[in-house]
C-alpha cells in the first residue's frame, strides 16, 4: 500500500494518504469472522476472556485487602465478570449486593444488560442498572447493581456507611470525572458521616475495588495511604501463601495487573490539516479493500459525526464485493434505538462503521469491530472560576484515553487503530493523563453534596487531584448567594432542601421558589426540559428556525419550553406529531419522565406541587400574572447568570437577514476577566433575532472564536435582580 510500512518487530506503523493491512501474511490477516466464539455458548465465551485466568486471584485479594486495584486492560472483560464472580463467591448473601460504578449513563445500562444476559435473567431481576431518573432494579432481587457514580453518591446522602452494599467497584476509574472523584474521596473521606473514622473502618466489611488504565493504578494506590501490594501476572502464583482472613483486611491495598486484547498501531506519515475527511477517506479506503470487519471512527461532537456519516454515504459507492457499507452515528444526544442500533451486530453481507463521540470510548462493546480510526481530539469543557463561565473547546486527547479507544479494536478479536498524527506528535504534544475534571469543573453541587453528607471544612477533604482554590471559592460564593450556606458556611434549611432535590442548586432554587409562589408545575417542565441536552429534532439551520418559531415566547427560551410541552399533550404525546414540528420525540418522553419523578418527590417532601398560574380557563389578566410568577421564579436560580445588552455591536452578517449580534456583559462583573468576557445569544435560542435589553441564561459556553454563547435565555427586569439579590445588585441612579 502507498505510504504504509508493515511493522517487523512492533505493533506499531505509518501510512500516509493509503491505508490498509498486508494482505500477504497469514499471521496476522483478518479473518473473516469477526468473533471467533460467537458460536459457542455464553459460559465458555466467558471462561475465554482474559480476566478468566485471574478469578481466584481477584477473589482472593478482595477477600484479604481493603481495597484491590485491578489494571485491567481493554477487553479484558474485568466489567462484566468481576461482579460476577463476586456473586459467585457469596458476597451477594446476606441481603447484600455488589455495586459497580460506571461514568456514564449508556455503559451503565448495556453492561447491566449484559451480566444479566450471562446469568440467564432480565434486567432489574438479579442484575439491574441506576441512572439518573431511571432506577431498573428490584430492593428483593437484585444482587448486582450497575449505576452512575453520581447515583451512589446521592445514596450516601441517606446512607453514608452503603450498608447494603458488601463491595463497591469503581469502574473506569481513569476516565476521572467528577462524580468518580468525588466518590473515591467521600470512600476514604475520615469526615463522610458522623465521628472521625474513615468508612472502612467503620465498615471493616466493605471492600473496594477500583478498575483503572495502568496509567493511573500507582496514583490511585497512593491516594489510599498505602503502599500497594503488586501482583503481576507473572507472580500471581504467590498471591495464595496466606491464609484467608477475611475478618482483618490487610489495610495495604493490593494491585493487580490483567492482560487485554491484542491491536496494532498505525499512525500518519505526514500530518493531515482536516481530520473529519482524513478519518472519512480511512474508513472507505479500509472498505474498498474489502478487508471483513467493523469501522469505529472517533470524532469530537454531534455535527462532525453527522457530517461523516453523510460523506460516508455519499463516498461509499455501494456494496463493494461482498459487503455493503452502512454508516451509523452514536452520540449522547441520540435517540436510544439508534444507539442500541448502531451498538447491535451488523446484518450478513454489511459492514457498519460507527461514528462515535468518547461515548464509544469505554466500557461499550461493540461487537465486530476491528479497526478504529481516531482523530485524536475530542471536546472538553473548562470552567473558569473567574468569570464563572464555561468554554467548550476541542482539544487533543491523551495517551491514555487514545489508549482506550485503541482497545475498542481488539474487544473480540485482534484489530487495528489507525491515529490521525503522526507518531512524534503522538508522543511529544498528547499529556500523558487527561486533567481531571475535578480540576476543570464548576464545583458548586459537589460542595453542596459535601457539605450536606456532614463535611464542613471543605478545604481539610482529601480529593484524588486538589482543585483550584478559586474554584472552591467560587462554588462557596454560588451556593451562598443562592441561600444555600449561611455566613458561617454551614448548610442552611434550604441548602438541606437543595442538597436533597436530584437537581442542579440552580434549578433547585428555582423549583422551590416557583413551589412558594404557587407555579410549581410549569416550573416542572422547565427544570426537566433543562435536564436533557435538546428538546429539538436535528435537522437543517433554516428548517429548526421555522419550526421553532411556531412555539416561540417574547419572553424566552423557558417560556418556549411550556409552549412545546403543552402543544405535545395536548396532541397525546405522539410521535407523528413531534416529527411534524422538530421536536425529539425521545428526548420529550425523557422530560416526561424526569417531571414524573421531581413531582414524586415533591409530593413525598411535602411540598406545594400543584399550581394553576397558565391555566388555560383563567382570565387572560391571571395567566399574565401567572407567566410572571414562573419568570420570576426562574429568575431566583438564575440571577447569577445575568447579562445586559450594551451599545457594541458586532456585525460580521452570515445573512442577508442578519442585523448582527448584540454584545452582552455580566452584570455581576467580579473582576477583570468576568468584565471583559464577550456574550452574544446562541443561534439555537428563541431570541437569537431579538435583542433584549436584560437578560438571564441556564448556560453559557466560550466557543474556538472566543465569543461566550447564551443559551437557555429569560428575558428579565433589572428591578427582579434588586428584589431577588439584595446581596448581590444594588440600583444604580441614572443606570439603563
Amino acid at each position: 500500500m502507498t505510504g504504509y510500512r508493515r511493522p517487523e518487530t512492533t505493533q506499531t506503523s505509518r501510512f500516509g494518504l493509503s491505508y490498509g493491512v498486508d494482505r500477504g501474511s497469514k499471521a496476522e490477516a483478518p479473518a473473516a469472522r469477526h468473533n471467533p466464539h460467537e458460536a459457542r455458548s455464553l459460559a465458555e465465551q466467558r471462561r475465554l476472556l482474559p480476566v478468566h485466568a485471574h478469578r481466584d486471584e481477584i477473589l482472593y485479594l478482595v477477600e484479604q485487602y481493603t481495597t484491590t486495584i485491578v489494571v485491567g486492560e481493554t477487553g479484558s472483560g474485568k466489567t462484566t465478570q468481576i461482579p460476577q464472580y463476586l456473586h459467585e463467591a457469596g458476597w451477594t448473601s446476606a441481603s447484600k449486593r455488589v455495586v459497580c460504578t460506571q461514568p456514564r449513563r449508556v455503559a451503565a445500562m448495556l453492561v447491566a444488560a449484559r451480566v444479566a444476559e450471562e446469568m440467564g435473567c432480565q434486567v432489574g431481576e438479579a442484575v439491574g442498572y441506576a441512572i439518573r431518573f431511571e432506577d431498573a432494579t428490584d430492593p428483593s432481587r437484585t444482587r448486582i447493581k450497575f449505576c452512575t457514580d453520581g447515583v451512589l453518591l446521592r445514596e450516601m446522602m441517606t446512607d453514608p456507611l452503603l450498608t447494603q452494599y458488601s463491595v463497591v467497584m469503581v469502574d473506569e476509574a481513569h476516565e476521572r470525572s467528577l462524580a468518580t472523584d468525588l466518590l473515591l474521596g467521600l470512600l476514604k473521606a475520615r469526615r463522610a458521616c458522623d465521628g472521625d473514622d474513615k468508612i472502612v473502618r467503620r465498615r471493616p466489611d466493605l471492600r473496594i475495588i477500583i478498575s483503572s488504565a495502568t496509567i493511573e493504578a500507582e496514583h490511585f494506590a497512593r491516594f489510599f495511604n498505602h503502599p500497594a501490594a503488586r501482583f503481576p501476572p507473572e507472580k500471581r502464583a504467590h498471591v495464595a501463601m496466606r491464609p484467608l482472613d477475611s475478618q482483618h483486611p490487610s489495610p495495604q491495598s493490593a494491585l493487580l495487573s490483567v492482560e487485554g486484547r491484542t491491536h496494532h498501531i498505525h499512525y500518519l506519515e505526514r500530518p493531515c490539516s482536516d481530520y473529519l475527511s482524513t478519518a472519512v477517506q480511512t474508513a472507505l479506503d479500509i472498505h474498498r479493500q474489502r478487508l471483513p470487519g467493523d469501522i469505529l471512527v472517533f470524532l469530537t461532537g454531534q455535527d462532525e459525526c453527522q457530517a461523516a456519516v453523510r460523506l460516508l454515504r455519499e463516498g461509499s459507492d455501494g456494496r463493494v464485493g461482498d459487503l455493503e457499507l452502512q454508516a451509523m452515528p452514536l452520540y449522547a444526544g441520540l435517540a436510544a434505538a439508534q444507539q442500541l442500533a448502531a451498538l447491535a451486530p451488523a446484518p450478513r453481507g454489511v459492514r457498519k462503521v460507527i461514528v462515535a463521540t468518547n461515548i464509544a470510548e469505554t466500557s461499550v462493546t461493540i461487537e465486530g469491530v476491528v479497526y478504529v480510526v481516531d482523530c485524536c481530539f475530542a471536546k472538553q469543557r473548562a470552567f473558569n472560576p473567574l468569570t464563572g463561565l464555561e468554554s467548550v473547546l476541542i482539544a487533543p486527547i491523551s495517551r491514555a484515553s487514545a489508549a482506550q479507544r485503541a482497545g475498542r479494536a481488539g474487544r473480540v478479536r485482534p484489530g487495528h487503530a489507525f491515529r490521525l498524527c503522526t507518531e512524534a506528535d503522538f508522543f511529544e504534544t498528547l499529556p500523558e493523563t487527561a486533567r481531571p475534571e475535578m480540576q476543570r469543573a464548576d464545583l458548586a453541587a459537589a460542595v453542596l453534596q459535601l457539605k450536606a453528607l456532614g463535611i464542613d471544612n471543605i478545604m481539610k477533604f482529601e480529593w484524588l487531584s486538589p482543585p483550584a482554590p478559586e474554584a472552591m471559592i467560587r462554588a462557596l460564593e454560588t451556593l451562598h448567594a443562592l441561600g444555600a450556606l449561611g455566613e458561617d458556611a454551614k448548610l442552611t434549611p434550604l441548602g438541606q432542601q437543595l442538597a436533597a432535590l436530584p437537581l442542579s442548586p440552580q434549578l433547585g432554587c428555582m423549583l422551590l421558589r416557583a413551589c412558594a409562589t404557587g407555579c410549581a408545575q410549569e416550573m416542572l417542565t422547565i427544570v426537566s426540559v433543562l435536564s436533557v441536552e435538546t428538546i429539538w429534532a436535528p435537522g437543517s439551520k433554516a428548517e429548526v428556525d421555522e419550526l421553532k418559531s411556531r412555539f416561540a415566547a417574547a419572553e424566552g427560551d423557558l417560556p418556549t419550553f411550556l409552549n412545546v410541552w403543552k402543544a405535545w399533550t395536548v396532541n397525546g404525546r405522539r410521535g407523528r406529531w413531534s416529527k411534524e414540528n422538530g421536536i425529539n420525540q425521545r428526548a420529550m418522553l425523557r422530560v416526561a419522565d424526569i417531571r414524573a419523578q421531581v413531582e414524586s418527590f415533591l409530593r413525598r417532601a411535602g411540598f406545594a406541587w400543584q399550581s394553576s398560574a397558565l391555566d388555560s380557563h383563567a382570565r387572560l389578566d391571571e395567566r399574565e400574572a401567572g407567566l410572571l410568577a414562573v419568570r420570576k421564579a426562574a429568575a431566583a436560580g438564575l440571577f447569577i447568570q445575568a447579562a445586559h445588552l450594551t451599545d457594541e455591536l458586532h456585525v460580521r452578517r452570515t445573512d442577508a437577514s442578519d442585523a448582527g449580534a448584540g454584545v452582552y456583559r455580566l452584570v455581576r462583573s467580579g473582576g477583570s476577566e468576568a468584565a471583559a468576557a464577550k456574550l452574544r445569544i446562541h443561534h439555537s435560542s428563541a431570541l437569537f433575532r431579538c435583542q433584549p435589553a436584560w437578560v438571564c441564561f441556564f448556560s453559557a459556553e466560550q466557543n474556538d472564536t472566543g465569543w461566550y454563547e447564551m443559551r437557555d435565555l429569560l428575558v428579565v427586569e433589572p428591578s427582579w435582580l434588586t428584589e431577588l439579590a439584595p446581596h448581590m445588585y444594588q440600583m444604580v441612579t441614572g443606570a439603563g
